[in-house]
């Protein structure tokens, strides 16, 4: 087995393609080897700032002998072409979440990969974070008992940053808007920690950005242990914030952006600060999915979970729509 570093391709050269690529720096596992996107100019300043060569067509990257994977970052509406072709190349593909937009192209997406018995490892770095990693872990060994709620916020202030003419802010491009963006990071993470949700009241709002998207969201989830959880994610909000807690019998853990990690034990009355170190959780990703490319273990979040982590925000979609209850089953039964 090879211990040479997974050599990848990064396709679709945005803003997170680079934080990607930075990431890759730092990994022992991967290395940028080649890159392309539509752009000349884009993918010539990847070129430079990244030491690899630029392809002038994506057959280019498929047809390569050196290229073993692809970093893909491409729009959403483009990840079925795109992956597909990966596939059937016989690449592996890192894919940055969500799988896809609509539920049947997030399964023939799997579908192309089962096909190629090639790895598809999809972008939820969120859920590496070692303070959630604690909660999970000691959830697991019983420590908090039955765990019987949860409420969650990720917001950032998105004044100055907004670009009309990107996908990010159109229906098609990212139906939900700021809960598929951004709030899917912590349904993911709420979903690790208290088990897959089985239905989804969604309310969404538009209050201060422009385009077509809502900007304010909140979803009311009731997992298939029967906990019930919150989420309200946000782009209308004076600062980045993140909040996580989660509710047990036993013990009960406080996650905020600003005060850490804190947990208040049963028949206690002082939450007692936990510490935890902060770690790379986009190298880990990329090494982990390395790994599995060669032939080390499965995806921590693979084409099945991820599309399943779809179906939730698409609930959460309909049901902001339909003003009910929607089940995650619904979902997947249709190809919305």
């Amino acid at each position: 087995m090879s211990t040479e570093p997974v050599r990848v391709a990064s396709i679709g050269l945005g803003w997170w393609s680079d934080v990607l690529a930075d990431a890759a720096q730092r990994s022992k596992k991967v290395k940028i080897v080649a890159c392309y996107t539509r752009s000349e100019d884009k993918r010539r300043a990847f070129s430079e700032k990244y030491s690899c060569r630029a392809a002038s067509k994506y057959e280019e990257i498929l047809a390569a002998d050196d290229v073993d994977a692809i970093i893909n970052t491409t729009p959403n509406p483009t990840h079925l072409e795109t992956v597909r072709a990966a596939a059937q190349a016989g690449k592996h593909t890192f894919l940055d979440k969500p799988i896809a937009t609509t539920i049947s192209d997030g399964r023939a997406i799997i579908r192309a990969y089962k096909d190629a018995g090639t790895v598809l490892a999809v972008g939820y770095q969120r859920r590496r974070e070692n303070h959630f990693r604690w909660i999970r872990d000691k959830i697991a060994a019983g420590d908090f008992g039955n765990v019987v709620q949860a409420e969650a916020n990720i917001s950032r202030d998105r004044e100055g940053k907004f670009d009309t003419t990107s996908w990010r802010y159109t229906a098609a491009g990212m139906p939900g808007g700021v809960m598929l963006q951004i709030g899917v990071h912590y349904t993911d993470v709420l979903e690790m920690l208290l088990g897959p949700v089985k239905s989804v009241s969604g309310m969404t709002a538009q209050l201060a950005l422009p385009g077509e998207n809502p900007d304010v969201a909140g979803l009311l989830m009731q997992h298939e242990t029967g906990a019930v959880s919150t989420l309200n994610a946000g782009y209308a909000s004076a600062s980045e914030y993140y909040l996580m807690n989660i509710y047990g019998r036993e013990m009960t853990a406080y996650y905020s952006l600003h005060e850490g990690l804190k947990v208040l034990k049963r028949r206690t009355t002082d939450a007692v600060p936990v510490a935890t170190q902060k770690n790379d959780t986009l190298v880990e990703e990329l090494d982990e999915f390395a790994d599995c490319v060669r032939g080390k273990g499965q995806p921590e979040v693979d084409g099945e979970k991820a599309l399943r982590s779809l179906a939730v925000i698409r609930a959460g979609v309909k049901s902001a729509r339909d003003g009910r209850h929607v089940t995650v089953e619904e979902i997947l039964a249709g190809g919305d």
